[in-house]
Formats: C-alpha cells, sequence, structure tokens
C-alpha cells in the first residue's frame, strides 16, 4: 500500500511516548493482557514472550501510549502493519483476502 503523504508527529511526541510505553510494558496490566497470547490483529495464539506491543494508531501518526492504544501484536502483523491507521490496516486485509495485495 502506498501513501505519498501522511502526517508525521514530531519526534519530540514520540521520544515521550515511547519513554510512556516502556513504562506500560512492565506493568501489571500489560503482563495480563499479553498473558492471554492472542494477536489482536490476526487473532493468532502465541507464547506471550513472542507479542509485541503494538499502538493501534502509531505514534508516528500522533498516536499515545495509554491503554486504549496499546495491544499485543504478533511480529509478522506488527512489522506488516508499520506506520498504518486502522483504516489503512483494514484497506489492507481486505486487498489480501481478495487476492490484489497493494503495494
Amino acid at each position: 500500500m502506498s501513501h505519498e503523504f501522511y502526517y508525521t508527529a514530531p519526534e519530540e511526541h514520540i521520544k515521550k511516548e515511547r519513554q510512556k510505553a516502556r513504562v506500560l510494558r512492565s506493568s501489571p496490566w500489560w503482563k495480563r493482557k499479553r498473558e492471554k497470547g492472542t494477536c489482536h490483529f490476526c487473532g493468532g495464539t502465541f507464547k506471550p514472550a513472542e507479542l509485541t506491543m503494538e499502538h493501534i494508531v502509531p505514534l508516528a501518526r500522533g498516536g499515545k501510549s495509554v491503554k486504549e492504544n496499546l495491544v499485543p501484536a504478533c511480529k509478522e502483523c506488527n512489522t506488516k502493519k508499520k506506520y498504518l491507521l486502522p483504516i489503512e490496516w483494514d484497506e489492507y486485509l481486505k486487498s489480501i483476502r481478495s487476492g490484489k495485495p497493494e503495494d
């Protein structure tokens, strides 16, 4: 999927939110969420240690490190999602299902 332009958050925002994510990653809340072993995006089952913390709205696109924006994701989904917003991710999944993946 090719996006020629999208808003990029200021580096200071990204730095501040990454620090918040580091704190949340060691919290009991995150450990419980990850213990379920389910990827938010593909629904696959994984060992908790195989799941990463993913921002639904990416930091680079203005997302924040708050519980409502953080989900466990398998490494494959995390890598594929990159900086996509939820609507862009949904479009990507639809294109895969139809057999016409976008660049």
